[in-house]
């Protein structure tokens, strides 16, 4: 999950597409009695712009199993979640958006805060489930 900046700007490649699976800690799920089954696919786009910044968005695809948040049956979901434009800059004091070292940039925080951002609030058996 690292970009190195340098390189690819030494190659000309100031866009590219990026591609991993990334395998989550168990307390990255927000849903009681759930879990991502296997692994996450993420894939997506980087940008390298003149001043040193780097725009990327990232795509996340997982499947979530568990039990129905309301009947507790067996459930999954498939999850796709694409993020808006993520900008990766070398200022350390710019809260609003992601540091990197101008070097190595590291996806790490990135995919985590989308994995955390892209769960759904319950996990239903079907969409019509009452809980009974």
């Amino acid at each position: 999950m690292i970009l190195e900046i340098k390189k690819l700007m030494a190659k000309g490649a100031y866009s590219g597409e990026i591609s991993f699976d990334y395998q989550p800690p168990q307390d990255l799920n927000l849903l009681p009695l759930c879990k991502i089954d296997g692994g996450v696919k993420v894939e997506g786009t980087y940008e390298i712009f003149d001043g040193g910044e780097v725009e990327v968005t990232l795509k996340l695809s997982y499947k979530l199993v568990g039990q129905c948040s309301y009947c507790l049956a067996d459930a999954e979901e498939q999850i796709e979640y694409s993020t808006e434009p993520l900008l990766f800059v070398t200022d350390k004091d710019d809260a609003d958006n992601y540091v990197y070292d101008g070097n190595r940039l590291d996806l790490s925080q990135a995919v985590v805060d989308a994995l955390l951002f892209s769960q759904p609030e319950v996990l239903l058996c079907d969409n019509g489930c009452k809980g009974e």
